[in-house]
């Protein structure tokens, strides 16, 4: 069957080949498609700075896979919320998660970003970044 499926994809035209390669692995090959995630660059900086508080915004734009410049205009977006306080110790900044602001969107505005970051972290990390 996986050698019929081969063939059938080398009848595509070689653009459509091409494009496929760049998106990546498909549900057909038995492997989850990399095109989306379900959270958006924002949870994940989010998470990033919950799991550790001292963590650089280098380190938040390589676990998110972003580059520094949009890491700062997140942090400035969760920051202007109030989403997320920015404190200096020395040389090293550290951010302090506010978990009773709610989110966003209409759809999820009943949750709070605690519950979004306990339901991916747990409650020991989340305790831990408050």
């Amino acid at each position: 069957m996986v050698e019929r499926m081969s063939q059938l994809a080398l009848l595509r035209p070689v653009k459509a080949r091409k494009k496929a390669a760049k998106r990546g692995p498909t549900a057909a090959s038995g492997r989850l498609n990399q095109g989306f995630t379900f959270l958006t660059n924002h949870s994940h900086v989010l998470v990033s700075l919950a799991s550790v508080p001292g963590i650089t915004l280098r380190q938040v734009a390589l676990n998110v896979g972003i580059t520094e410049r949009a890491v700062i205009a997140i942090l400035k977006d969760l920051t202007g919320a109030g989403v997320v306080a920015v404190s200096k110790r020395g040389r090293q900044n550290h951010y302090k998660i506010n978990p009773d602001v709610p989110l966003r969107h209409p759809i999820e505005q009943h949750k709070t970003v605690g519950a979004l970051l306990s339901s991916i972290l747990g409650t020991r990390q989340t305790a831990r970044a408050r």
